[in-house]
């Protein structure tokens, strides 16, 4: 009610739930999007299924995530701080695309690609302890895909 108070938009609705299974109703949705959100689900190739399960025929998800560009090392697959940051649990780039069209999604396009440098990675305190090892590892893509 307060969103409407102060947008007075009629059309949106809040509510909770976890992303493995959103408590929306079967193919009732146009347009799902995420922002960095799907990387810190541990089963993302269900929370792409749920996406498909609930959007309308025609319906799009647009996402904007972490993927690797090459498996992290060992050693910071397991980091607390990189995985809190959406990087050691980042899919490869092509897991993460085979996941959504697995799902049952078409016409998966990549509308942005920008791969983080070593310099990027060293200014940020989340990053900085790997920078070295993280430089070209890991980029941020937005990714459409229509149901």
């Amino acid at each position: 009610v307060k969103f409407f108070q102060t947008t007075g938009l009629t059309n949106v609705e809040f509510r909770e739930g976890q992303i493995e299974s959103l408590p929306v109703d079967d193919a009732s949705v146009d347009v799902v999007i995420s922002n960095c959100v799907i990387n810190l689900s541990p089963d993302k190739p269900q929370v792409f299924r749920e996406v498909h399960r609930v959007l309308k025929s025609g319906g799009r998800m647009i996402v904007s995530d972490i993927v690797l560009n090459r498996p992290l090392p060992d050693e910071l697959k397991n980091d607390a701080d990189l995985l809190t940051g959406c990087i050691a649990g980042a899919l490869v780039r092509q897991d993460y695309i085979d996941a959504i069209k697995t799902a049952g999604f078409s016409n998966v396009t990549i509308l942005s690609d920008h791969t983080y440098k070593a310099s990027g990675a060293a200014q940020d305190p989340v990053t900085r302890g790997a920078a070295q090892a993280l430089s070209g590892a890991a980029a941020s893509v937005t990714i459409l895909a229509v149901k």
